[in-house]
């Protein structure tokens, strides 16, 4: 590993020991993250993960871009799921309910589950009525929203990552930083420190000569994991699809570690966010299409596993499924914000996102990092009483690259202008000095007489600032420099160019609109 890279690598280590991993009350977010502006600064600074997530990003986009041109009616098909997706919120309690009655049918047992706490209390009292002291996941968001890891720690069961990248991110003590690629900000190099130190301490180690060769790391993964998965009695899952009328849930994967946890385990517990639910089989079709190619730039999954309720003699003997809220319903009751319900978790809005290629997930400090996370995180734990949930809807450039690429056509930028005047109001009354900047703009442009006289000081102090100013901005018009504070908070990160001695009004007075 070169110079540059041990110390960013020993960088983001003193990060991640900053950062508690731990979900917040509630979930959605991560402990000790500070606001996005501060989190972001300091990952700009960082050299080598820019490079890591430039490298990473633009080859899932590269791939991406090429099997959807090989689909002619790409946007009729997302036009359908987008179509599909708010059919079924608009009657969710109806499919709710069919999904329940089908799942009991077929030998499931059905758990309702309004938030974090309730959902994590579930789980553990099933894997604790099973004596067990440990259980196998595949990967996850809904189960890293309400902190399980954490909650099953707590009441001394292990739970095991199994997901490559997941397993990456657990043995490295750090946190996830993208919803496909959790440990997208890792180079080859570090997975290979992590798992020369770290894997013997969770089970079979490394062997001594690993080297940072991706075959060597996954056979090494695969090695370590495989005495988990034959030794495991419980499972946890959750599901990227539910289907109604038939009582499925459904898992797609591309490493089979999925497989082995939905196949193996005697118990199966699969933790489902109320908006998975799609109305019947056949809507499969329109999602298994949009979903690799938005995720892995794949025509379809490697591995693709459906269940319903048990099967005597084959599979899971036991089955549960925890249907989760945990702020949902009031998304859902958000007319504007409830479209970010339709998301099938591809993360295609993160690939193509420039502040997030550059900044990363961690600085999100939130289970769901980019664009998608930027308004669904906030939507979830709700704004004006967290500093660093309020800051999430200003992460972004609104460019609109994230609505141009999601697979069911979510309006990201929509909503996160949403979101603002949301935060905006939140905040309403309180002192601060931007409210103080824009009480006094308003008196200045309430009258006309008070605007012209505003213009004629502006002048004036053009004409000064114009023979003492040297500095010019791109274009060629002079520009200010760094100004004092408070102004500096908004003149550091941009030219402030000197005002124009004249003012469009004096000139249209002056020349009569240009006529002489």
């Amino acid at each position: 590993m070169s110079e540059l890279a041990s110390e960013s690598s020993t960088r983001r280590s003193a990060r991640s020991a900053e950062v508690a991993p731990r979900a917040a009350a509630g979930g959605a977010t991560f402990l000790g993250t500070p606001a996005f502006p501060i989190a972001a600064k300091a990952a700009l600074a960082d050299a080598q993960l820019r490079r890591n997530l430039a490298h990473a990003t633009g080859t899932i986009r590269g791939k991406r871009a090429a099997v959807v041109a090989e689909v002619a009616n790409w946007e009729e098909l997302r036009l359908a799921g987008a179509a599909l997706k708010d059919r079924t919120l608009r009657h969710l309690d109806t499919y709710l309910t069919q999904l329940e009655t089908a799942l009991t049918k077929a030998g499931a047992t059905v758990h309702w589950a309004r938030d974090a706490a309730e959902a994590n209390r579930i789980v553990v009292d099933i894997a604790r009525g099973h004596g067990t002291d440990e259980v196998v996941k595949v990967k996850s968001m809904a189960t890293v929203e309400i902190g399980l890891n954490e909650a099953l720690a707590d009441a001394g069961i292990t739970a095991w990552e199994t997901d490559l990248a997941e397993l990456i991110v657990q043995l490295g003590h750090d946190l996830p930083s993208h919803i496909l690629v959790p440990a997208i900000h890792r180079n080859r190099s570090e997975v290979r420190e992590i798992f020369l130190r770290e894997m013997g301490r969770a089970g079979r180690p490394a062997p001594p000569d690993l080297t940072d060769n991706p075959a060597d790391l996954a056979a090494a993964a695969r090695e370590h994991l495989r005495e988990k998965f034959l030794r495991a009695k419980v499972a946890v899952s959750g599901a990227n699809f539910a289907v109604a009328e038939t009582g499925t849930l459904a898992v797609v994967e591309s490493e089979g570690n999925g497989r082995m946890c939905l196949t193996l385990p005697e118990v199966l517990i699969s933790v489902v966010g109320i908006e998975k639910l799609v109305p019947t089989w056949a809507d499969l079709d329109v999602f298994l299409q949009l979903l690799p190619r938005s995720s892995t730039g794949e025509r379809m999954n490697p591995y693709t596993s459906m269940w319903s309720g048990v099967t005597p003699g084959d599979g899971p003997q036991e089955v549960h499924v925890v249907l989760l809220d945990n702020g949902r319903t009031d998304v859902l009751a958000d007319e504007v914000g409830r479209q970010a319900l339709r998301c099938i978790r591809c993360s295609a809005c993160l690939n193509v996102c420039p502040v997030y290629e550059r900044t990363g997930g961690h600085s999100y400090g939130s289970v769901y990092p980019g664009p998608i996370g930027a308004i669904l995180t906030p939507m979830l734990r709700g704004v004006g009483h967290d500093e660093q949930v309020d800051s999430l809807p200003y992460a972004s450039s609104l460019c609109g690259a994230c609505f141009e690429v999601c697979p069911v056509r979510i309006d990201i930028p929509e909503v996160l202008v949403h979101l603002r005047s949301q935060v905006v109001d939140a905040h309403r009354g309180r002192p601060s000095l931007q409210g103080a900047a824009m009480k006094a703009a308003s008196w200045m442009f309430g009258t006309s007489a008070r605007t012209a006289a505003a213009e004629k000081l502006s002048g004036l102090g053009s004409r000064v600032l114009d023979r003492t100013v040297r500095r010019r901005a791109p274009g060629g018009r002079r520009a200010l420099g760094s100004l004092p504070w408070p102004v500096s908070a908004w003149s550091d990160a941009r030219d402030t160019p000197v005002p124009p001695p004249e003012s469009f009004r004096a000139w249209w007075s002056r020349t009569d609109g240009g006529r002489r």
